[in-house]
């Protein structure tokens, strides 16, 4: 399958927020399809080094194609991004950037089960060689705990329904399409919404719960504090709520504009007190001109933050 009609979202701003020109170690956590990393490469001096990191297979196969000796591809989830450099030998970096979330190439791609346009096998998993898909997840999941997050991932107020119909519905037979899923979830909820398919919010949390995406993205800010130098950068694009309130409340935090949040109490320590961090500029959205060309770039934020240097 080709993915030529990828785009990466943010690109100049994403990359710019990383200040690439000035060289050192930069992370490209999420790589994709390697849009950013492409960008940042193109900007780079020569003495500069670039780490892609992911999960996705089909990202390791992108990555191949970059002959840049400057860059080194890692197979890992972003949010073991310190063991991942550590196993490379890179302690400390110049800058982080975490692209959250799903990709155009997996949402296009129908086996890979993440979009009820187009039917194919309920998978879901960002690295399908390991884990529970999205079918063998509902198969057995209690009406409880499915309600719970199509409620606390997806953010549907008809969750309650919704998981009643899916394991109804999982009593006739199995639910391992898509089509099928979107269907089920369709039927069960009776509001409608002008441009959005009543099924999004459902698939959307259930993707978050198969991948564990949130904590994953708590695990990657946990590591990004003691993995930056003074003055090194971190830049995250999210493109659901949930993810933009943990990076906005942890930057926060960590720059001392609010107390400590409970909705952070899963981050562990990550470095000592002294270690503080600046917000750069305001959170960005796309430009209308960007979302023209690529509409899934319209609910995407970038937040930037630079360590600063430690108290002596």
């Amino acid at each position: 399958m080709q993915f030529d009609s990828h785009i990466s979202v943010l690109l100049r701003a994403a990359c710019d927020a990383l200040l690439p020109e000035r060289g050192g170690v930069l992370v490209d956590g999420t790589f994709g399809r390697g849009g950013h990393s492409r960008e940042l490469l193109r900007r780079m001096p020569a003495e500069a080094r670039l780490i892609g990191i992911d999960r996705d297979a089909a990202a390791a196969a992108s990555a191949s194609e970059i002959t840049d000796s400057r860059f080194t591809f890692i197979s890992a989830h972003f949010g073991g991004i310190a063991s991942a450099l550590a196993g490379i030998g890179i302690e400390q970096v110049d800058g982080i950037l975490l692209d959250i979330g799903v990709s155009s190439p997996q949402l296009d791609d129908a086996s890979r089960g993440f979009s009820f346009m187009r039917d194919g096998p309920l998978d879901m998993r960002m690295d399908q060689s390991v884990g529970q898909s999205a079918a063998g997840w509902i198969a057995t999941a209690s009406i409880n705990d499915i309600a719970e997050v199509i409620r606390d991932y997806g953010e549907e107020r008809f969750a309650s329904r919704i998981a009643a119909a899916i394991v109804e519905a999982r009593q006739r037979q199995p639910v391992e399409r898509t089509v099928q899923l979107a269907q089920i979830v369709e039927k069960a909820v009776s509001a409608r919404w002008t441009g959005q398919h009543p099924a999004t919010k459902t698939f959307q949390a259930i993707r978050i719960h198969i991948n564990q995406e949130l904590e994953e993205l708590r695990m990657a800010l946990s590591a990004a504090l003691p993995l930056l130098v003074p003055g090194g950068r971190l830049a995250v694009i999210s493109f659901h709520s949930l993810e933009d309130r943990i990076v906005k409340l942890w930057m926060r935090e960590k720059a001392g504009r609010t107390p400590e949040d409970p909705r952070l109490r899963h981050l562990p320590t990550t470095a000592s007190a002294s270690a503080h961090i600046k917000l750069v500029g305001k959170d960005i959205a796309p430009s209308d001109e960007e979302v023209s060309a690529n509409p899934r770039s319209r609910s995407a934020r970038l937040r930037v933050a630079e360590k600063l240097p430690v108290a002596v």
